[in-house]
Order: C-alpha cells, then sequence, then structure tokens
C-alpha cells in the first residue's frame, strides 16, 4: 500500500506540473499578444508569481479552502488509494490529450470528474447503503461555477474595460498605451497569483485524500487541516510545481487565447487580466474550485464584446464551451476505464 501511496504522490506532481504548462497560456496569453513581454520573459513573470500564491494562501489566507473542498469531493467511505490512482491517470491522460490539440480545458474538472468517475466505478453505482458516493454539497457549486466563473469574468472584464476607456478618451493615446503596457505586468501577476492560489490546492486536496485514507488504515484519524500542518512539504511542493510546469509553457493554448478569441490590446488586457483575479481571489475565498481556463477566457470574450459583438470569434468560443462540458463525464469515464484495469493487477 505505501508503495502506491509514493506513486500516487508522484504521479499527482506530475500532474501539477502538466497543469503549469497546461495552463500557463492563462497567464501570458494576453501579455504576450500585446508584445509587452517575450514569451520566455512572460512565463518566468507568471512562473514566479504562481509559487509566490503559496505564502499568500498560507499567511494571508491562513487556510487551503480550495484542497480540502477536492479532498471531501467524494464520499470519504469510497476512497481507496485505487480510486485516487485510476483518478489521477484520467486526468492527466484528458490533460495532454487536450494540450495536444490546443483546446484550454479546465485541469481542475478533469481532476474532479476523475476522482468522481473512478469512486463510482469503485462503488458500482451512485450510492451504496442508501450513502451517496459523491459529496454533492462540495460538488454541485464547482458545477455551477462552470458557467458563472466565466460569466462573472466576463461581466467585470465589461465593466472595467467602459470605465478605463471612459476616464481615459482624453489621455494621448501614445501615452496611455505606455501606462498600459506597465499595468499589464501587475494585472498578469494578481492573474498568476489567483492561477497558483486555485490551482496547486486542487493537487493538494488530491494528495491529502490519499495519505489521510493510508493514516486511516493504519488507525490514525486525520482531518485535512491537521493533514497539512504534519505533512507542510505538501502545500509547499504543489505550488513550486506548479510554478515549474508553468516555466515550460504551452505555446499551443497561446495561439487560442491570445489570439484566436478575440484581438487584446494592452487595455483590454489588463481589464482581461484583472477581472480573471479578481473571480479567482473570490472563488478562493469562497473555497470553490474554478478553472482559471474558463475564468480567462470569460473575460477576454468580455473585453471584446466592448467593442462589438462580432469583435468576438464565436465559432471558437462555442468550439471551448463544448469542450468545458465534455471535460468532466470524458474524464470520470475514463477514469472508470482506468480503475477496472487497475484492479486487475492490484
Amino acid at each position: 500500500m505505501f508503495t502506491l501511496l509514493v506513486i500516487i504522490i508522484v504521479l499527482a506532481f506530475i500532474f501539477d506540473y502538466i497543469n503549469g504548462f497546461h495552463d500557463a497560456a492563462n497567464s501570458i496569453a494576453t501579455i504576450v499578444s500585446t508584445k509587452v513581454l517575450t514569451p520566455f520573459q512572460a512565463v518566468l513573470w507568471a512562473a514566479l508569481f504562481n509559487f509566490a500564491a503559496f505564502f499568500i494562501s498560507k499567511y494571508l489566507i491562513g487556510e487551503f479552502k480550495i484542497g480540502n473542498t477536492i479532498a471531501k469531493s467524494v464520499n470519504e467511505n469510497f476512497i481507496t488509494l485505487e480510486v485516487i490512482f485510476a483518478g489521477l491517470l484520467a486526468a492527466i491522460t484528458w490533460n495532454l490529450i487536450t494540450w495536444w490539440f490546443g483546446i484550454p480545458s479546465s485541469s481542475s474538472h478533469t481532476l474532479l470528474g476523475g476522482f468522481m468517475g473512478a469512486a463510482l466505478a469503485h462503488a458500482g453505482g451512485f450510492s451504496e447503503n442508501g450513502i451517496d458516493v459523491v459529496n454533492y454539497a462540495k460538488v454541485i457549486p464547482t458545477f455551477l461555477f462552470i458557467f458563472l466563473a466565466p460569466l462573472i469574468g466576463m461581466v467585470i472584464a465589461f465593466i472595467i474595460t467602459i470605465l478605463i476607456v471612459h476616464l481615459c478618451k482624453r489621455a494621448n493615446p501614445y501615452k496611455a498605451e505606455s501606462w498600459f503596457k506597465r499595468l499589464q505586468l501587475v494585472s498578469s501577476a494578481a492573474f498568476s497569483l489567483g492561477h497558483g492560489g486555485n490551482d496547486a490546492q486542487k493537487v493538494m486536496g488530491i494528495i491529502g485524500a490519499a495519505i489521510i485514507y493510508y493514516e486511516s488504515s493504519l488507525g490514525v484519524e486525520m482531518s485535512f487541516n491537521e493533514f497539512v500542518s504534519a505533512y507542510s512539504w505538501v502545500p509547499f511542493c504543489s505550488f513550486l510545481a506548479i510554478g515549474l510546469g508553468t516555466m515550460s509553457g504551452g505555446w499551443k493554448i497561446v495561439k487560442t487565447m491570445g489570439t484566436r478569441i478575440t484581438k487584446v490590446t494592452p487595455l483590454e488586457g489588463v481589464s482581461a487580466e484583472t477581472a480573471g483575479a479578481i473571480t479567482l481571489f473570490l472563488t478562493e475565498k469562497l473555497g470553490i474550485p474554478v478553472s482559471t481556463t474558463h475564468t480567462i477566457t470569460g473575460s477576454i470574450i468580455g473585453v471584446g464584446a466592448t467593442k462589438r459583438l462580432s469583435a468576438v470569434r464565436w465559432g471558437v468560443t462555442v468550439n471551448l464551451l463544448w469542450a468545458w462540458i465534455l471535460t468532466i463525464p470524458v474524464s470520470a469515464m475514463m477514469a472508470a476505464l482506468f480503475y477496472y484495469i487497475v484492479k486487475l493487477f492490484i
């Protein structure tokens, strides 16, 4: 059992690293497309603030609510190391498939879908002996925010853009653009902080679920907060891994996010990143894991809609929406398949 636990922890950090380069585009797409930073400078900038989010979550917020939500998304009666292992395999597979095709899907939702799908396969249905496999109190808000996070980002970005345009309508266009290029460094840093704080905790939650299960098999009962205190290296390494992954970049998705949805100026980049950061900080405070991909995409759409609705390439957006909707069920089915395969050997 200990060997499988070690494999799960290693796989979880690999997933975290993949999540970093898969989602690197979220933090850097607008800042690269507006030529404020080169791609190499941008990934270094984003990676630094991905890791810095650890200190904000630990010392300013004082807890890791999103990690707790992920760890508790499946009823503890149906969590086994095989379930977690199969869920991780499915999440990594789906992330690599969507990265290969340049589809900005959600690492959060593929992880959640994988975890639930493997647990449902383990239980043989949605409930057993009257006990629900899925912890709906944790999962339903996450499902709702598949649609709410991009919508919130879109509305905030729309409002910020309109306000900035009205405040700066008499400004010298050349000076204004120069200022907004500088401000994009701040807004992209804020978004990267939100990205790190949101996404690194998801892997933390999965590792936490595995360690808590392992400890309980040894007769030691442990809450999530006790796990964080006893295994303080797990959150530190989770944030470090996502930062290293971001440094690897994800250029196929940068192209989709930075140019194919709508053309973005420095002013609009500041609006989109600020709106995305506000949304991520809000959901982290609420303990709801959301997709940074969905959030920044919604924000970019909100910015594009201020010019005219036709400025948004809705064909691309509809394709992204299909990828978002399919991520959880496809990941769940893949995880169930992996679970049955794993049980043949373990």
